[in-house]
Parts: C-alpha cells; structure tokens; sequence
C-alpha cells in the first residue's frame, strides 16, 4: 500500500532528480523509494559503512574544477567588515 508523505529539498536536487528519473524512465516517487530501500536495508549500519567509491563513482561526472575567484585586499577587508556587522 502507498502512503503519501511530504519532503522539502533544494530546488536544485529536484531538478535533477527529475531529470534522473526521467532519463531512466522511473517515476521521481520511485526514484526516493527504490533509494531509501537501499539506504534501509540493513546492509549498513550507518552512514560511514557505505562503500565510498560507488558513490564517488555515481556522483562524479569527468574531473573536478577547483575555482576561487580573485580578490584583492580591499574587497576582502570590506567583506571582513561586511560580516562582523
């Protein structure tokens, strides 16, 4: 029997899991329950025991870019400022 119940994620995170379960032809309420299955199994015990490398591996599309934008000294004692308000 399904029952309905309400979740709050980042507007980001749906848009791509729409597109997720889209592309693989799955509902987005089966994409969550197939993925708690997993999570709930009892396979783990808790989040550390999960196999790091399947993740990685599903999550990471090509090499990562590493950027920081430039600031000079001015903008960052500014920022500085800005923050302690």
């Amino acid at each position: 029997m399904d029952s309905k119940i309400t979740l709050s994620f980042d507007k980001e995170v749906i848009d791509q899991a729409k597109k997720y379960a889209e592309t693989n032809n799955i509902s987005l309420s089966r994409l969550v329950e197939f993925l708690l299955r997993k999570t709930t199994s009892g396979q783990y015990s808790s989040m550390e025991d999960y196999p790091i490398s399947e993740w990685v591996t599903i999550v990471s599309e090509g090499q990562a870019e590493y950027g920081t934008p430039k600031k000079n000294r001015k903008d960052l004692k500014d920022e500085y400022f800005r923050s302690k308000k």
